[in-house]
């Protein structure tokens, strides 16, 4: 009986086995995937007008630190921290009384040189008129001619002296090289200083600055013709932004660093700014915006219709078909929410710019129109 059990068993799986397969072969393949909704939109050709941005350093024109040039005790100061200070305006003292009495004592000493001096041409005077009576040895007159030599050569020397020591009664003064500001004494009255090494402050121009900023070597052509055709005075093309705020006065290029930095291949670029109401100071950051001058017109579709992938970016371009094939663009400045295209399209092609999420490449759509695109200038603000 068990027997029997298992043959039945097996018949049934038998059966169970034949009617799968059968259900199998009769089942048919899925429907392919419905067209997926997508919105497309022509690619714009406009005069855009735009700015590139570069990081920028604020940095003064002229800057100098203030070394004193003779060693010795500050003994006065006569500014206000942070003062504005004109070319020659007294800035500090350092206690003369040591060089004032080695200049008392350069003095004399000349005097006694000067006697010197005047003993030693008397002696030769003399000497010579012996001579030309033939009432003296040659050798004697030798002698004083030499002597008076030497007398004029001490006289000489004691002269440099007074000078030297007279200048370092003049450094005993620390005078503004220029007019600019002044900032934070490093010293107050009664420090020790030494010559050539204590900083005493630092003064820098303002009334113009110079804002620094680099560029890639490509762009050296763009920046040298900005230079040639730039004119006298400051106009838009270039401006500083802080954050969302634009300083009010443009600034004019003035010059190309002497080479490309070999590391990073870029280049120094330098532009003048004013600042009359002193609301730039040096050592700000900001952010360079060049006015865009193209004379050819771009090609501008919207932000949204751009994937990356792996540092590469791509957009869905509608064919007859009504199909879609993946392209490989190189994209630019982005404006708003539009985006310069540089490479990759041409003018009367359109682009996937809603549902591209759902695509791939050769998939099947269903198209609706988008509106055209925003505004393609940026406000200068």
């Amino acid at each position: 009986m068990y027997l029997k059990y298992l043959q039945l068993s097996a018949g049934y799986a038998t059966l169970f086995l034949l009617t799968a397969c059968g259900n199998s072969k009769d089942q048919a393949p899925p429907p392919p995937p419905p067209p997926a909704k997508v919105t497309v939109q022509p690619v714009i050709k406009t005069d855009a007008v735009y700015y590139d941005e570069y990081p920028a350093t604020i940095n003064a024109l002229n800057q100098v630190e203030l070394r004193p040039q003779v060693s010795g005790f500050i003994s006065g100061v006569y500014f206000k921290d942070g003062a504005r200070v004109r070319k020659g305006q007294l800035l500090y003292s350092i206690d003369e009384q040591l060089y004032a009495a080695n200049y008392q004592q350069a003095v004399a000493g000349l005097s006694v040189q000067e006697a010197n001096l005047n003993k030693a041409q008397k002696d030769a005077n003399r000497f010579h008129e012996l001579d030309k009576n033939d009432a003296v040895a040659k050798q004697l007159v030798d002698n004083a001619d030499a002597a008076l030599e030497v007398a004029k050569k001490q006289a000489e020397a004691a002269r440099a002296n007074i000078q030297a020591v007279q200048t370092n009664v003049k450094y005993t003064k620390v005078y503004a090289p220029f007019d600019g500001l002044i900032g934070i004494s490093a010293v107050k009255p009664g420090a020790a200083v030494t010559a050539g090494q204590t900083v005493l402050n630092t003064v820098s121009s303002d009334r113009e600055l110079a804002v620094d900023f680099n560029v890639d070597q490509k762009e050296i052509y763009r920046f040298t013709k900005l230079m040639s055709d730039a004119p006298k005075k400051a106009d838009s093309t270039f401006s500083l932004a802080f954050g969302t705020d634009v300083y009010p006065y443009p600034g004019k290029i003035a010059l190309l660093d002497r080479a490309v930095n070999a590391q990073t291949g870029t280049i120094k670029a330098r532009l003048i700014f004013p600042n009359n109401k002193n609301l730039l100071i040096a050592g700000m950051n900001g952010t360079v915006r060049v006015k865009n001058n193209s004379a050819t017109q771009s090609l501008l579709i919207p932000y949204k219709a751009v994937t990356e992938q792996l540092g590469e970016f791509f957009v869905y371009v509608p064919n007859d078909s009504n199909k879609v094939s993946q392209r490989k663009i190189v994209p630019g400045k982005q404006i708003g929410a539009n985006v310069i295209v540089k490479d990759g399209l041409k003018d009367g092609e359109s682009v996937v710019v809603e549902g591209v999420q759902n695509l791939r490449e050769g998939a099947a759509i269903n198209t609706s129109s988008a509106q055209p695109a925003g505004p393609t200038t940026t406000p200068a603000k």
